[in-house]
């Protein structure tokens, strides 16, 4: 690492502007037309279901790794350590529940949405409220929290005004991913996974060596480990101060497990790539890779957090940076620091490559939320209420439109953001006061057959008071742990009125399921068991 704080050099730029040219050129041919041919919906949101099974999987990781896991995760690994890496471990097992048993009932019902789902299965009202939701959660905040998240690196690392950061990024996921829709946002993932791979193991390495000083990469993790033990524990005691996050065994037996699957199977900008598989085999064979890629996540957003607040607390090692090894100093007040401080440090070349990393990160995910916002919006919202017989092309446009003004709400929003601790735990409570709720919806809907729509609606909406009430009483209750009983409370809540409202008969629109839809390869059953396999010696070896 560099002794001393240093922009960008001109190999960075030439790395960063050859990446930016490559992501842009991709996007832009995979979404040419041919001449004559007028691009469709099933084109433009769907990618003409023709997506292979790597480029699922690297768009689901490319989608979900964001700078809420490069700035938020790392502001986490600073403040707690590895225990924060629960949500990669277990959303793995998490994206194999959903590849069996949830992924082949939206594949059998041809949908282009979530919602679309909805109506099928309850009614027209619950689609449009949680279609109206949806959108709301986008816009205000998983669009925002990553464009706040993205210019706070931009400003940390090069010194770029927030609002100038938050414009660049902006322009650069509309520049290839509007026009295309998710054709080119999932073919350019592919591009963008291997770069912030690289990039955020470049980093943590580079990290870990400079703990280790002349003995190297291998010392500096003993001495890693050694400097922070309670950074290396899973299960944290009660008497941990971020036992309120990460509320000890209850992350393996509670509410995380209800965030996952929420997230990797009920989310339109994660799920809507593998809507657009080729087949069935294929969209769960990605979700796996997915799943196998989740398992190496924590080393390139976690271990690099916890590599800083080494540095930050032993004097020698903060010394040796420099004079300018205190400029944007992380704190535990201001985790999400963390990283961009790190990168600060990097040596010409990897600087270059790890800013490309973080841009990847953060344009591939604003990408995919942007495709998602336009599919809902026009297919939920505008089709449904507004121009029902509107052309194929027109639908398009209503699509590339809406994500163009969601974005510019969400640049103006970002910045309010600022006063943040920890980013990434704010995004996961505040998501957590609607998921619970909308989880026992789809899972009653799909696995109950005497679910009613009236129940559903009942649940839904008793939901959020429920998670509120959980939330601002002193019951000091972790937020895991409430969304765990807001989960519960709507199951019951759907129980009752589904019963009291029905001649006991199975529901009119309930789903028919056969053993069939559940039927998979040998090749995805083998890599299952290898997930659960993985887990339980993480767990073993870390608990």
């Amino acid at each position: 690492m560099n002794t001393e704080i240093i922009g960008l050099g001109i190999l960075d730029y030439v790395i960063f502007i050859t990446y930016a040219v490559v992501i842009i050129g991709i996007g832009l041919w995979v979404s040419r037309t041919k001449k004559g041919q007028t691009k469709t919906t099933e084109d433009y949101f769907l990618a003409g279901k023709s997506l292979p099974w790597w480029a699922i999987g690297a768009s689901i990781i490319a989608a979900n790794i964001s700078a809420e896991q490069f700035i938020g995760m790392s502001g986490s690994g600073f403040s707690i350590g590895l225990a924060i890496s629960a949500y990669e471990w277990i959303a793995a097992i998490g994206l194999v529940v959903v590849a069996k048993f949830i992924l082949p009932i939206f594949l059998k019902e041809g949908i282009y949405t979530i919602p679309e789902f909805v109506e099928k299965r309850y009614n027209k009202s619950l689609k449009t409220i949680l279609a109206i939701f949806w959108i709301g959660l986008f816009v205000f905040v998983n669009l925002t929290s990553v464009l706040y998240l993205g210019a706070l690196a931009l400003e940390t690392i090069l010194n770029v005004p927030m609002m100038y950061a938050i414009a660049g990024l902006s322009i650069f996921a509309i520049v290839y991913s509007v026009y295309g829709g998710l054709s080119a946002v999932a073919w350019t993932d592919v591009v963008q996974v291997f770069v912030l791979i690289l990039g955020g193991f470049l980093t943590a390495f580079l990290a870990i060596d400079y703990i280790g000083g002349e003995q190297g990469f291998f010392s500096g993790l003993g001495q890693l480990t050694q400097a922070a033990p309670e950074h290396f524990e899973m299960i944290l005691s009660k008497d941990h101060p971020q036992f309120e996050n990460l509320p000890g065994i209850a992350v393996l037996l509670g509410g995380l497990w209800v965030a996952n699957l929420y997230y990797f199977g009920f989310n339109q900008y994660i799920i809507q790539r593998a809507l657009a598989a080729k087949s069935t085999n294929e969209a769960q064979k990605g979700l796996v890779f997915a799943a196998f890629i989740k398992f190496l996540l924590p080393i390139i957003v976690v271990i690099p957090g916890i590599a800083a607040y080494v540095i930050v607390n032993d004097p020698a090692l903060l010394a040796g940076l420099g004079e300018y090894a205190t400029f944007n100093l992380p704190s535990f007040e201001q985790a999400d620091k963390a990283y961009p401080w790190l990168a600060q440090f990097l040596p010409a070349g990897v600087k270059g490559l790890v800013f490309a990393a973080l841009t990847a990160a953060i344009v591939s995910s604003l990408a995919s939320m942007l495709n998602s916002i336009a599919t809902i919006f026009t297919m939920d919202i505008y089709k449904e209420y507004i121009a029902p017989k509107a052309s194929q092309k027109v639908l398009v446009n209503v699509g590339r439109f809406s994500a163009i003004i969601s974005l510019i709400i969400a640049s103006f929003i970002a910045p309010l953001l600022k006063n943040l601790g920890q980013a990434f735990q704010y995004i996961q409570e505040y998501t957590g006061l609607v998921s619970p709720g909308i989880l026992a919806v789809f899972l009653l809907g799909i696995y109950w057959k005497k679910a009613t729509s009236k129940g559903a609606i009942w649940g839904v909406v008793l939901s959020i008071p429920f998670a509120l009430f959980l939330k601002l009483m002193p019951f000091g209750m972790p937020f895991l742990d409430q969304m765990l009983y807001t989960f519960l409370f709507t199951i019951v809540c759907i129980f009752v009125v589904s019963l009291t409202n029905n001649t006991g008969d199975d529901d009119p629109k309930a789903i028919i399921l056969t053993a069939k839809e559940f039927k998979t390869s040998a090749a995805f059953n083998i890599s299952s068991y290898a997930i659960f396999i993985i887990f339980a010696m993480l767990y073993a070896v870390f608990w």
